[in-house]
């Protein structure tokens, strides 16, 4: 338990710190792109206002922009005195019908008049106004003598978007491996309270458990020499007396084998290979007349020849667990189906009973848990304490398997997978 919870405090730790880091690298790479095209969409706004040219002032409205941010706090562009001799871009010119009449590639070397045109016609093709064709930011101007589309060069602005964004996704990488190590490290240290308090709970189980196993063979003997001297060989005090020490003996007996199991149960595991078939089929067996007295019967479908190695007494266990719970809470007259098969790597048992009413799901999830039980068996005639499916479900998973309850209306299943 306390590894599993150390697990789940490394793992929402790392999950917190990846979100977070994200956001953060996500909206940094975000705005550095978007800087990147609001500069070249207003570099192309100036060339199109001056028909694919630079003009050789900056025109007011453009020198205004530089001082004033744009929406969000942020810079469209930074202009300077040499942005148009350090922009690369080309035109070309359509007429009406959409022929190419023209093109000036003077301001860029990485493209030849043929290269430029074909750029050219496929974005022409495309209709749009504004948007990129390769690391070529484009912007349409139409008229009534035609169009002329400029291309704007982003190939190098580009490129240090791509390496800052590796950079960052490298680091970030890192990072989180830093983070991790040093999550796992003090873990520990986050979870000891927990961890001692547990602890602490559980030895108080195991020695509470064993000191009250003395008085209660003190009280089960003084019970058998007063019935030796009593007249009345079947005096009803006796008899309840001697009930109820049994009921709080097999109640001390699961909390300190569920106390014993829970952490490091694995190692505590007598693990040998054994057929579970016919295990499956003496301990159902064994339930038969318990269920044939309260007019009830059991079914089985047990595949033959399944081995399974792990500890034989606790498997036994296991199975008379979910046998006596099924017996216990089905109406009289149902059915029990008990069966065995194989899922892959996985063993599979299950039990299915009738309910005098329907589990709800809220009931499925917390079924498992130490001293929980359903409305309906709450019965004191049932005789159970709300433990037995919790030593099953330790059972289960000190063999590294999956116990979970399922059902529609007044039937239930409880499988096993191991």
């Amino acid at each position: 338990m306390i590894s599993k919870l150390r697990r789940k405090f490394i793992l929402i730790s790392m999950l917190s710190v990846t979100i977070v880091l994200a956001f953060l690298i996500g909206s940094i790479n975000i705005l550095n792109y978007r800087s990147v095209v609001q500069n070249a969409d207003t570099i192309l706004e100036m060339l199109v206002s001056n028909n694919g040219t630079f003009p050789e002032r900056t025109p007011q409205r453009m020198r205004d922009r530089n001082t004033q941010p744009s929406d969000g706090g942020f810079r469209r562009a930074q202009m300077s005195p040499e942005t148009r001799f350090e922009s690369r871009y080309f035109k070309v010119s359509f007429n009406s019908q959409g022929d190419v009449t023209g093109s000036d590639i003077r301001r860029i070397a990485a493209v030849d008049s043929s290269q430029a045109e074909a750029i050219a016609q496929a974005v022409y093709a495309g209709g749009k106004t504004k948007g990129f064709s390769g690391e070529y930011r484009f912007l349409r101007s139409d008229s009534a003598d035609g169009t002329f589309i400029v291309f704007y060069d982003c190939g190098r602005s580009l490129g240090a978007v791509k390496l800052f964004l590796g950079i960052s996704l490298m680091i970030s990488a890192v990072g989180l491996l830093v983070v991790f190590a040093l999550i796992a490290i003090f873990s520990k240290a986050a979870i000891k309270p927990a961890a001692e308090a547990y602890e602490k709970q559980k030895r108080f189980i195991t020695d509470a458990g064993h000191e009250l196993k003395t008085p209660l063979a003190v009280i089960n003997a003084d019970c058998d020499v007063l019935e030796m001297e009593s007249e009345d060989s079947a005096n009803e005090w006796l008899e309840d007396i001697r009930k109820q020490t049994e009921r709080l003996s097999e109640l001390t007996n699961s909390l300190i084998y569920l106390a014993k199991t829970e952490e490091g149960s694995k190692n505590a595991l007598v693990k040998i290979e054994f057929p579970l078939s016919d295990i499956v089929s003496e301990e159902t067996e064994s339930f038969r007349g318990l269920a044939k007295s309260s007019g009830k019967s059991i079914e089985t479908s047990i595949t033959p020849d399944i081995t399974y190695n792990g500890d034989q007494k606790a498997i036994r266990r296991l199975i008379s667990i979910l046998m006596d719970n099924a017996i216990k809470y089905s109406p009289d007259g149902s059915v029990i189906r008990a069966s065995l098969a194989r899922n892959g790597s996985k063993t599979v048992f299950a039990v299915t009973n009738k309910t005098s009413s329907p589990v709800s799901k809220d009931d499925m999830k917390h079924m498992f848990d130490r001293f929980y039980r359903t409305d309906e068996s709450r019965n004191s005639e049932t005789g159970g304490y709300g433990i037995g499916l919790s030593v099953a479900k330790s059972i289960t998973e000190a063999h590294g398997g999956k116990i979970y309850a399922s059902g529609t209306g007044d039937e239930i299943t409880v499988t096993s997978e191991i």
